[in-house]
């Protein structure tokens, strides 16, 4: 199966769950996510669209409890950049309906433990299907460096999770799918 027909079927799969259902369906993702934040201080996170693990709750816990949580920014057709995000009132509509920090870009990457990282689908392996744009492929294989110990988690939803994915040279695999 190609990308593209993979990336299809996880649609259709998604449409037979009401935003409602979606969120429900997110609650043991998180909670099987959250030990592993505990030691994390600066997270790379996603505001979740309503098709993915639901994360827009999580990350103002996170940010309750002191840590440093980051989300990507849309520039243009093919880059994002990371801005720090201290909650709700710190966000636009950016491209693609997304909702975006409008603070100053975060570039000390050195710092970042964890980078949350969503998908269209995971394999057992960590390769990644996006949503087919390779907004996180490029960023990850700008600028990611795992040196640090930091690690990327891949969060999806059980029925997103396949036994392989077709992988590219540039495709950034994650540590671990939550």
């Amino acid at each position: 199966m190609t990308k593209e027909e993979l990336r299809r079927s996880v649609r259709r799969l998604k449409q037979q769950y009401t935003p409602a259902q979606l969120e429900e369906l997110s609650l043991p993702v998180i909670a099987r996510l959250r030990p592993r934040l505990v030691e994390a201080q600066t997270i790379l996170a996603y505001y979740s669209l309503p098709d993915e693990v639901c994360t827009r709750q999580l990350i103002d816990e996170l940010i309750a409890d002191g840590k440093t949580v980051l989300l990507p920014k849309v520039l243009d057709a093919g880059r994002m950049e990371l801005r720090r995000y201290t909650g709700p009132h710190d966000l636009t509509e950016g491209a693609y309906g997304i909702m975006e920090p409008v603070g100053e870009p975060f570039t000390d990457y050195a710092l970042i433990d964890i980078a949350l990282i969503p998908g269209m689908a995971f394999d057992a392996a960590g390769h990644r299907l996006g949503r087919g744009r390779g907004y996180y492929d490029r960023f990850l294989n700008s600028q990611w460096s795992m040196v640090n110990g930091q690690w990327l988690i891949g969060l999806c939803f059980d029925f997103q999770k396949v036994p392989v994915l077709p992988s590219d040279d540039h495709d950034i695999p994650v540590d671990i799918v939550i």
